[in-house]
């Protein structure tokens, strides 16, 4: 089922899941990954579907060019594939921030009294990065304040699911020594198990937020979701971007 945050306003954000669009195969049925294999038409009917739950159009979604990036832009009009960014931020109503996910973490902002929004597409690479603290510090460049703003964090590879070599352990403790509590033992010595929904709460505190919710949903367990890494153990994938993805959205 889709998941609405229990801090953020009702009807100004969902955090879709893969039911409910018009695509088919191991794509079913809700995807808007344009790098897919699907068909364009597909996607851009699952777009309009997305933006109906608005009462908008897809023309009011704007969607980034993610990549791994702390990179975090300001939205005055809605665009499509337009800007290299993983984080957003907007003061405009009519607007639909839309981050798409397969297994990485989305975090949507909201500041009502100062009406600033924003979202951000949280990788682990993206928040060690800093793509969350880059979101947040141009929402108060824009009139939001730390003490007004809500976080909330929708489904997303939870602990149990998410393997990880040495490496990226090694990565993480040159950054920030502490983040050794966010990996639990894995199957031997060089195999850990990342809490990244952990790793993202933690960080979202360090900047000073208070009010934070999370979905606990398994995006690799729970079939509800789209999974890069459960389609990849089952060989589904053509190529490394032949994966569908859902969309977290947030509008004013």
């Amino acid at each position: 089922m889709s998941w609405t945050a229990p801090n953020l306003p009702k009807g100004k954000h969902l955090f879709f899941d893969r039911h409910g669009g018009v695509s088919a195969g191991k794509y079913a049925s809700l995807n808007y990954s344009i790098k897919s294999e699907d068909s364009r038409e597909n996607i851009l009917q699952n777009l309009s579907l997305a933006a109906a739950r608005y009462n908008l159009q897809r023309e009011n979604l704007t969607i980034l060019k993610q990549g791994v990036s702390d990179k975090a832009v300001f939205i005055s009009q809605a665009e499509r594939y337009q800007q290299f960014a993983d984080g957003m931020v907007t003061t405009a109503s009519g607007i639909i921030l839309a981050i798409r996910t397969a297994d990485c973490c989305p975090v949507l902002f909201y500041d009502d009294a100062h009406q600033v929004i924003g979202a951000a597409h949280a990788g682990w690479r993206g928040a060690l990065r800093g793509i969350l603290e880059n979101t947040l510090n141009l929402m108060l460049e824009h009139g939001a304040q730390t003490a007004n703003t809500r976080a909330a964090l929708g489904p997303c590879l939870q602990q149990p699911s998410f393997e990880c070599q040495s490496d990226m352990r090694d990565e993480f403790l040159q950054t920030d020594i502490t983040a050794e509590r966010f990996f639990a033992p894995g199957k031997d010595v060089k195999h850990f198990h990342f809490d990244l929904e952990g790793f993202v709460i933690s960080r979202l505190q360090n900047f000073g937020l208070t009010n934070i919710s999370a979905s606990g949903i398994d995006t690799y367990q729970n079939e509800n979701y789209f999974s890069y890494r459960r389609n990849c153990h089952r060989k589904l994938l053509n190529s490394q971007y032949d994966y569908p993805t859902h969309l977290s959205t947030i509008t004013l």
